[in-house]
């Protein structure tokens, strides 16, 4: 069983502290990082890959520090980044080939059986012969699962890998990482929360380059059931709730605004208990409503 260890990782770009000590062990299988644009997810998925070194901290791969022996984890990883480049007018079956041989996976049978066996668990087998430049972004990011699942790897990456993607393209994505996810690490960083309570029994939130909440899914919601109340106001009454109330999302319907609330008892004035979903455990951490947890206690 595979774990990573992350110990006070620190990344500063000028005055920009993007993390800031961060502390985190994951296990097997899929975990969820969530966090909105900025949080640092990034920058942690880049350093984790060993595409940047850190200014400060450790990372232990079953037990190995990988910033001092990188290549412990490269022959481990399969990485999936935001945005990945192709080369145009190459097939699908010729870059696998390629990014293939450049893994190290130089007999030419064991290749072939590999990169054969990927096509079809992606479902890409039938547009092999297809220029990936050419594909659907959600053909597109399943190529990117392909690649990333050369070699077998034991920890992989996947850096908003959703985001723009239609649902059907959506589900079949979360198929295939459903697939994978049980035998090795897999970290989903994203800011789309359904993904990871669609995908995750693991999770952890990330602002401003710390974990303000770690637990699983069905815990941290458990955690503000009876907790969080809904009123529909108009739009020009929004401004006195939030200054009434701990306010932890607002959102628009039927033409008003859905104001919630965290309170631990009835805030009264026609709010009504309902019941919570993990995007409110999410609003009400980065709103500061939730108690973070300390990572030694987490894990």
């Amino acid at each position: 069983m595979s774990r990573l260890h992350i110990h006070r990782l620190t990344k500063k770009y000028g005055s920009l502290t993007a993390l800031n000590g961060l502390s985190l062990s994951i296990p097997n299988g899929m975990f969820g990082l969530l966090g909105p644009n900025g949080a640092g997810k990034s920058t942690l998925m880049r350093t984790l890959a060993t595409l940047q070194p850190p200014d400060e901290g450790q990372i232990l791969f079953d037990g190995t520090d990988i910033l001092r022996n990188p290549d412990f984890l490269r022959s481990r990883l399969g990485y999936l980044p935001q945005d990945f480049g192709v080369y145009p007018r190459v097939s699908a079956l010729s870059l696998l080939h390629h990014l293939a041989i450049l893994k190290g996976i130089l007999h030419p049978g064991e290749r072939r059986e590999q990169v054969d066996a990927l096509l079809h668990q992606t479902h890409l087998y039938h547009v092999r012969k297809r220029a990936v430049s050419s594909f659907s972004g959600g053909m597109r990011q399943r190529f990117g699962i392909a690649q990333a699942l050369l070699g077998n790897p034991q920890l992989l990456i996947a850096d908003e890998p959703t985001a723009g993607l239609d649902p059907l393209e959506r589900n079949r994505f979360h198929d295939l990482l459903s697939e994978v996810g049980e035998q090795i690490v897999v970290i989903l960083s994203t800011h789309i929360v359904e993904d990871v309570h669609d995908l995750c029994q693991d999770m952890a939130i990330l602002a401003a380059g710390n974990i303000i909440l770690r637990g699983k899914p069905s815990q941290l919601t458990e955690s503000i059931r009876g907790r969080i109340w809904r009123k529909s106001v108009e739009h020009n009454a929004v401004a006195a709730h939030q200054l009434a109330w701990n306010v932890v999302s607002v959102r628009l319907s039927g033409g008003k605004k859905q104001v919630f609330v965290l309170s631990d008892s009835d805030p009264g004035q026609g709010f009504e208990p309902i019941e919570p979903g993990l995007e409110l455990v999410y609003f009400t951490a980065l709103n500061g409503a939730a108690r973070p947890e300390k990572e030694s206690a987490a894990c």
